[in-house]
């Protein structure tokens, strides 16, 4: 079993940034690619970023490229997203995984 719990969301304005946190527990982090996702209001769950065990691959939505930056600290059990010049369009729930796992997300609200 794997525990997750995000932090780190909360009003930022257009532009601003926000750097969010997800803290896992329960089995190890090992050999496992972890990610974040994002719902909006009325909308779908989304993928934002990935990255693998070792941080040697990353992934990032076309919408978040060169503005988002995904890391893992895998002695700490601790995934991080560092949001640089936030939109609008970037509000929403946004949520860590690895593999079945889910946190219970953060709230992230962009305001123009």
């Amino acid at each position: 079993q794997v525990q997750l719990v995000e932090s780190g969301g909360g009003l930022v304005q257009a532009g601003g940034s926000l750097s969010l946190s997800c803290a896992a527990s329960g089995r190890t982090l090992s050999n496992y690619f972890m990610g974040w996702y994002r719902q909006a209001p009325g909308k779908e769950r989304e993928f934002v970023a990935s990255i693998s065990y070792s941080s040697g691959t990353t992934t990032y939505a076309d919408s978040v490229k060169g503005r988002f930056t995904i890391s893992r600290d895998n002695a700490k059990n601790t995934l991080n997203l560092q949001m640089n010049s936030l939109r609008p369009e970037g509000t929403g729930v946004y949520y860590c995984n690895r593999d079945k796992y889910w946190g219970q997300g953060t709230q992230v609200t962009v305001s123009s």
